[in-house]
């Protein structure tokens, strides 16, 4: 090897160091493995887990206050004498609650995916054993796992109440089994139809003003078309209006299905038949929501 000198210093000999790259002969948990760590990770995330302080401050709090106020209504449940069941119904809390959904959605669906987008990232995830499919379905049922959690656990505290006041079991566990299940098809809508608007913007503050815009405005302006429509003497166009907003999608389709009082202008819900073509309406976005991100991914993926 030569030498050389550096402003006087003694020659040092060049050295080449073999850094010793070495055969894996390890476990390869291939797809499912990356796709379940993925999956873990995409959850553990909406909730700040796993990320600095202040990124578990939002999201702990609406957890925090979806669940105080459904600990307010066990309260007032076990403490006024005579009363035989909840004051609010399992399947209407989360209507009640939309707008504070839609804030976790807004804020928690862009942190999935956005980052992804504007660092570049994606392409490294593909890189290991894993496909657009895979990351797709990760993602997709992370954050509607991470709405299905925020949503179930008051629903929880609801009826773990409710039995403590010593209320019907029968009746608490059917109204309970009832607003599960709403919850589960209100978590797999939220998810995908916040996932697809975020996924279409690297910068999280444009994919937060999508997801706000898309649940608030729609919702606001069916309601008032609704209330229109009541107030001109046209209630039966009033379950039809609910087709254009997820939040009264999901209120229709409850109260078609799931024995739910609906919160549309004078409890005018749908029927079986009008429920059919919820159901219908709902399936298509999670089926359209996950196309779309499939499409999506196939962009900007390699």
């Amino acid at each position: 090897m030569s030498t050389h000198t550096h402003g006087g210093r003694t020659p040092e000999a060049t050295r080449i160091h073999n850094i010793g790259y070495r055969h894996y002969d390890g476990p390869r948990l291939g797809r499912a493995y990356a796709r379940r760590s993925l999956y873990s990770q995409s959850l553990r995330g909406a909730f700040g887990l796993g990320r600095s302080a202040k990124s578990k401050v939002l999201p702990m709090i609406l957890l925090g206050i979806m669940c105080l106020v459904a600990a307010i209504i066990v309260a007032v449940a076990v403490a006024t004498p005579n009363m035989t069941d909840l004051p609010l119904k399992y399947t209407r809390y989360a209507i009640v609650m939309q707008a504070l959904i839609a804030l976790f959605l807004a804020a928690q669906a862009p942190q999935s995916v956005s980052r992804d987008l504007r660092f570049k990232s994606v392409p490294l995830y593909f890189s290991r054993p894993i496909e657009r499919v895979d990351y797709v379905l990760a993602k997709f049922a992370a954050m509607a796992s991470a709405v299905f959690l925020l949503t179930a656990t008051p629903l929880v505290i609801l009826y773990l109440g409710a039995l403590l006041a010593k209320f019907d079991f029968a009746d608490q566990t059917k109204g309970f089994a009832q607003g599960m299940v709403s919850v589960a098809l209100l978590s797999v809508l939220f998810g995908g139809i916040g996932l697809v608007l975020a996924a279409f913007t690297p910068r999280r503050g444009f994919g937060v003003a999508a997801v706000i815009a898309t649940m608030t405005i729609t919702y606001g302006a069916v309601s008032t078309v609704q209330a229109i429509a009541w107030e001109t003497g046209s209630p039966g166009a009033i379950q039809w209006l609910g087709l254009f907003s997820p939040v009264t999608l999901i209120d229709g389709l409850q109260t078609a299905f799931l024995g739910a009082t609906s919160a549309f202008p004078g409890g005018e819900g749908p029927g079986t038949g009008a429920g059919v073509v919820y159901l219908l309406v709902v399936l298509a976005l999670v089926a359209g929501s996950y196309g779309v991100l499939m499409r999506r991914y196939r962009k900007v993926g390699l």
